[in-house]
């Protein structure tokens, strides 16, 4: 069985988003065991400068770098690859097979480089830029579809 390890800065606010992440985290529990670890988000003004950005960035990534473990390390970034449905089943099957994989959602001002160094590939969902506490209710779907697709099970369209 997977063992799927989501690093994610931030915690989810929202009642709805807690919900829909307990759903397909309950969907998912037959196909992988699956861990979420919530680090803080640096501190930043309400209008930073680039420097205070980055200096951020850095600090969240050392928190994160300390968390991966997995075999394959996915860092979701704008800049990433895009993927089918079907491609992206192929590459959970892909880390199905290598064991472990840790999946990675920087905060509201992405991930540092070090970070996206530290992983063996890069994913975007979108060149559209999403809430990263929405983006995990949309990874999280788009693993239990994976996994359907993987298991030759339909799921909704």
């Amino acid at each position: 069985m997977l063992k799927i390890h989501i690093i994610t800065v931030g915690t989810l606010k929202e009642k709805y988003l807690r919900e829909a992440v307990a759903e397909y985290s309950k969907r998912l529990g037959r196909f992988a065991s699956l861990k979420v670890t919530e680090l803080s988000e640096a501190y930043l003004p309400q209008t930073p400068a680039a420097a205070e950005v980055d200096k951020a960035l850095d600090k969240e990534a050392e928190a994160i770098i300390k968390q991966l473990s997995g075999n394959v390390r996915i860092a979701l970034c704008v800049e990433g690859k895009h993927y089918s449905s079907e491609g992206f089943a192929a590459l959970v099957e892909g880390a199905t097979m290598q064991g472990s994989m840790d999946l990675v959602i920087g905060s509201s001002h992405g991930l540092g480089e070090k970070v996206k160094r530290a992983c063996s590939h890069r994913l975007s969902f979108s060149e559209m830029t999403f809430p990263h506490q929405l983006m995990r209710v949309m990874l999280l779907e788009q693993l239990y579809r994976a996994f359907k697709i993987n298991h030759n099970e339909s799921y909704h369209k």
